[in-house]
């Protein structure tokens, strides 16, 4: 039986947009156009997988709305859609119970694999079973430090790069969790021009070796792939001068590693 999915949006294009995406990977999708007729269709939340909840609508706004559909079933799976994403924003949301986040506009892609992310998550809390436990044990789970994107992405530092690290030290190296759970190692590399600049701009020395560059390489791999939906072709992200935006200079100037 197809997984179902309820949309919740005022807007009779996006609502159209994200059912027929989801149609086309298989689901069944529902439609609503506001908070009260979104909570109408909802019902107790078991006849549905989970819901795409946009936040900005007239009347009741999404976090009203996603307040609502927790107290009528603690366990759904709610996605909040926003053009107006912000660590606020995300603070309340996760504190309300929302399940993750996608930013409008958005690719086909980009919704399926935060409905697929979303999906792939247990309804209530569950025991680590042996297998769980075997598979951590072998390193395939994230460890208890990893970043998690927005779109379903997680990743972390490779445990097993020290030595080609001390090799290349212009080079960070991660292991990526694809939403659908499978693994991939991407390498986030820094040009030397790159380096040079942000010395330069910064008024202050930051070889390649220095911790920054690691910050700073997790900063561009979380926004490569919450704003592309996947990893970088071949699995390499190459950060160039030119890639360097105001911010991450206030960040070296900031930097107090």
């Amino acid at each position: 039986m197809a997984q179902r999915i309820l949309i919740i949006d005022d807007e009779d294009h996006i609502r159209q947009v994200m059912r027929l995406t989801l149609e086309a990977a298989g689901y069944e999708a529902g439609e609503a156009a506001d908070g009260p007729r979104g909570l109408e269709e909802f019902g107790d939340g078991s006849a549905w997988d989970a819901v795409l909840l946009d936040q900005k609508m007239p009347g009741m706004d999404g976090l009203e709305t996603l307040r609502h559909i927790k107290e009528r079933n603690a366990a759904a799976r709610v996605i909040m859609v926003t053009a107006f994403a912000s660590i606020e924003l995300a603070v309340d949301a996760m504190k309300l119970g929302a399940t993750d986040f996608v930013r409008k506009p958005m690719t086909p892609e980009i919704l399926r694999n935060a409905v697929t992310a979303a999906l792939a998550k247990p309804l209530a809390p569950s025991p680590l079973t042996p297998t769980a436990a075997a598979k951590e044990a072998a390193g395939q789970l994230p460890p208890p430090v990893s970043r998690l994107t927005m779109n379903g992405f997680r990743f972390w530092p490779d445990p097993n790069a020290a030595e080609r690290q001390h090799r290349e030290p212009r080079q960070r190296r991660f292991i990526v969790q694809h939403p659908d759970g499978r693994h991939q190692e991407v390498v986030v590399e820094f040009d030397a021009e790159a380096i040079g600049f942000v010395e330069r701009a910064a008024h202050r020395r930051l070889p390649a070796e220095n911790a920054f560059w690691a910050s700073l390489a997790e900063r561009c791999l979380n926004g490569f792939l919450w704003s592309e939906g996947k990893v970088p072709p071949e699995g390499k992200l190459t950060i160039e001068s030119n890639g360097i935006d105001h911010d991450a200079l206030q960040f070296a100037a900031r930097w107090e590693g």
